[in-house]
């Protein structure tokens, strides 16, 4: 029997066949991030902006509630296991928008789609953190999130080339089908992590064991350090579901073509994606603190400068930026819960933070559709933009640091 190892290098395999997987998690998304929105009003009439984003604030919901469950179940039955229902449930996504004959079949889609991105990435970054040691998981979640939002930006490419050659369906959605098919494969190769966790907890000097209550409470708001990075987790996907539901109609209010709305939209996600490789890394160099504190106040002020500036170009340098600020906090936020977090209840603790982080989601499209028909698009995106520089003020005036080797205490 081969002996069990906690390393990136001791696990490459196991490892990058997870990095692999995720691209095709985040593909699921980025399949609809550009013209979902835009299938609401020509394909079903929608006029409310409330209701155009209604598919977005159930992904939101369903991938949080999801999160939470996902993180209690793996650590009882594995993470594999978890890993394959939620691509079997994935398939009914592209089915279900392919042949949907009112709005409310494309919001039980994404229904589906919050329960499969709530299971499949959820294990692709536990399993990779059981993998990695504790100096490395900053570099494991941001390689994991670097792979799921490559695939987010290259599919909202493809989906809007495809939907401006062809159609909005059912073209795009064909791709789901494959992806699927693609995602279910790799995971039937990839290993379970269990054995590692096993390891883990058994070299823990600090294994206790929490109630499923008290790891929600801790990282809600009991423990500083935890609620604060799940404050900070919420505000950015808030900000993030405003931007997937307003973007592409504040772009096509401003005569950009399908082509040019789907290259900023996918620019943003690549841009989170690709930084990715480098943020997690360096926080776990220079410790989290800093890129959370940065990275926030980094969202806010790109949201601004798009509404400031006129000129294709220019916006393409602010999505640039705003996917930065994203990759800053992204990966170094889940980081820091895994700092925290001991081995025996880290998946569920990881659990609750994205189940607040993700639905963030659903209250972003819920505010940005109301302050859009109440106000306007632009002023939604500027006030939403309120939130992640709050979220950075907090961090920066009350967050301690959690990497282990700038900080003895970690809780």
């Amino acid at each position: 029997m081969k002996t069990v190892q906690i390393g990136i290098k001791e696990n490459l395999l196991n490892f990058l066949l997870l990095v692999v997987t995720n691209f095709f998690v985040g593909s699921m998304v980025g399949l609809e991030r550009t013209i979902l929105p835009i299938i609401g009003e020509e394909d079903f009439g929608l006029v409310s902006t409330s209701a155009a984003l209604s598919f977005i604030i159930s992904f939101g919901f369903s991938k949080a509630i999801v999160n939470y469950f996902a993180g209690t179940i793996a650590d009882r039955f594995g993470r594999k296991k978890v890993l394959l229902i939620g691509w079997s449930v994935g398939l009914l996504v592209p089915l279900l928008v392919i042949f949907a004959s009112s709005w409310w079949m494309i919001v039980v889609a994404n229904i589906f789609l919050g329960i499969n991105q709530g299971l499949t990435w959820s294990m692709t970054v536990n399993m990779k953190i059981d993998l990695a040691k504790p100096t490395q998981r900053g570099f494991a979640v941001g390689f994991n999130e670097f792979a799921g939002y490559t695939g987010v930006a290259v599919m909202a490419a493809v989906s809007g080339f495809i939907a401006s050659s062809y159609s909005n369906r059912p073209e795009p959605f064909y791709i789901g089908i494959v992806i699927v098919l693609i995602g279910f494969s790799l995971s039937l190769i990839v290993k379970d992590t269990q054995a590692h966790i096993q390891l883990q907890t058994s070299t823990s000097t600090k294994n206790s064991t929490l109630s499923a209550a008290d790891v929600f409470k801790n990282t809600t708001y009991k423990n500083k350090n935890l609620s604060i990075l799940t404050f900070s987790g919420l505000s950015t996907n808030l900000k993030d579901g405003m931007a997937w539901g307003l973007f592409p109609i504040f772009f096509a209010s401003v005569g950009l073509t399908l082509s040019q709305i789907g290259l900023l939209v996918a620019i943003y996600p690549a841009s989170w994606g690709f930084f990715q490789l480098f943020t997690g890394f360096l926080s776990d160099k220079i410790g989290r603190k800093k890129l959370i504190v940065s990275g926030m106040w980094l969202q806010a002020l790109s949201l601004w400068m798009i509404l400031l500036v006129n000129e294709y170009n220019t916006w393409i340098v602010a999505a640039i930026l705003l996917g930065i600020g994203t990759a800053m906090v992204y990966p170094t936020l889940q980081a820091s819960i895994s700092d925290i977090a001991e081995p025996s209840w880290r998946a569920s603790s990881m659990g609750v933070y994205r189940f607040w982080r993700d639905s963030g989601y659903a209250f972003g499209a819920l505010f940005a559709g109301i302050l859009t028909d109440l106000l306007n698009v632009s002023w939604a995106i500027g006030l939403v933009a309120i939130l992640p520089l709050s979220a950075g003020i907090i961090a920066a005036m009350r967050l301690r640091e959690t990497l282990p080797s700038l900080s003895k205490e970690s809780r």
